[in-house]
């Protein structure tokens, strides 16, 4: 087994972590949802809406085009969605996915959830899947050897895309 040594993040594990986000000004996600018009979905990266779900463009994103699906509600368990939001947020999934596919053309996806604070979730107060698309190489020498992520498209232009995308889906 190969054994990858990493010595900073040390100060991440072990620096005391705030309490759980709630529900109001203290969690963004809730922020972005209650956000209303095209001018407040823009500000808070919201790229699509449903009556049960919300995506938001990660504004710290591990890859272009890394996008946050999350419930409207505030809701930090599985076990607490209902039936009608598990449904809309597979759907949604597969629907930002499709849209992804469609406009960036990745050769694969990271699809995933971090359910509580010790499994990596940065928001463990409310649930938030995590879609990055992935493209052969998008892991080089500046990932491996300089630390450094390359993200090649501006947020601002992501958001064009994918509102545009979506935008035309609903015409057709």
């Amino acid at each position: 087994m190969e054994k990858l040594w990493a010595p900073w993040r040390l100060s991440y594990i072990t620096t005391p972590k705030d309490k759980p986000t709630t529900a109001g000004d203290d969690c963004f996600i809730c922020r972005a949802a209650a956000g209303a018009g095209a001018e407040a979905d823009r500000e808070n990266l919201v790229v699509h809406r449903t009556e049960l779900s919300v995506v938001l463009l990660n504004l710290y994103p591990y890859n272009n085009g890394h996008l946050l699906v999350t419930p409207r509600a505030h809701k930090a368990r599985l076990d607490e969605l209902t039936a009608d939001e598990t449904l809309d947020l597979q759907l949604t999934i597969r629907k930002m996915t499709g849209v992804l596919e469609k406009r960036m053309r990745p050769d694969g996806f990271n699809v995933g959830l971090n359910l509580g604070r010790a499994a990596g979730a940065g928001v463990p107060g409310h649930l938030h899947w995590h879609v990055v698309p992935r493209w052969f190489g998008d892991s080089n020498f500046m990932t491996t050897v300089g630390d450094v992520r390359v993200l090649s498209q501006a947020l601002a232009a992501l958001y064009e895309l994918l509102v545009e995308e979506l935008r035309a889906d609903t015409q057709r």
